[in-house]
């Protein structure tokens, strides 16, 4: 796997970070949380990563899209029991399950369900993950990965 695919599903999956916020791209349905802003992240072995995002849905049902810096759309993830999809310009790539694609393009399962509780407040425990929701009011998210390796740090900026 390239390393481009790698870095975009990454940041994809991790809507989780520091930076200037994004404004909402769209208006989510009525009862749909939405999530905007910057996220950033930091692997061992590996370049550090940023971008825009928005986060609409839920564990089970969701979209994340990613921005570059000029706004434009550099890659939209959607889910659903039993599928994900990564979609990056002419390019479309299927996988059974959300815990798959992430794996498949980070090299490592992320914790995604949880990064819904995260964004929520809620210090939802994983276990090698460290997370700090004390700013979360202020619009402020930090997890740490400490296990299995590589070590990880996950910063996100959002609005809701």
């Amino acid at each position: 796997m390239t390393r481009a695919w790698r870095w975009l599903g990454l940041a994809l999956l991790l809507a989780v970070l520091a930076g200037c916020a994004t404004p909402r791209r769209a208006e989510a349905p009525p009862g749909v949380q939405v999530w905007s802003g910057r996220l950033a992240l930091n692997v061992d072995g590996a370049q550090p990563f940023s971008a825009g995002f928005e986060l609409k849905g839920e564990p089970a049902t969701g979209e994340l899209t990613l921005f570059n810096p000029l706004g434009g759309t550099a890659g939209v993830l959607t889910w659903a029991p039993g599928s994900a999809t990564l979609r990056t310009g002419r390019e479309t790539r299927q996988f059974d399950s959300l815990e798959a694609l992430a794996k498949e393009v980070t090299g490592t399962p992320l914790p995604i369900a949880a990064l819904f509780d995260w964004l929520q407040g809620r210090a939802t425990d994983v276990p090698g993950w460290q997370v700090d929701v004390s700013q979360v009011a202020q619009g402020r998210l930090r997890a740490q990965r400490t296990a299995p390796p590589p070590a990880a740090d996950l910063r996100v900026a959002f609005e809701r």
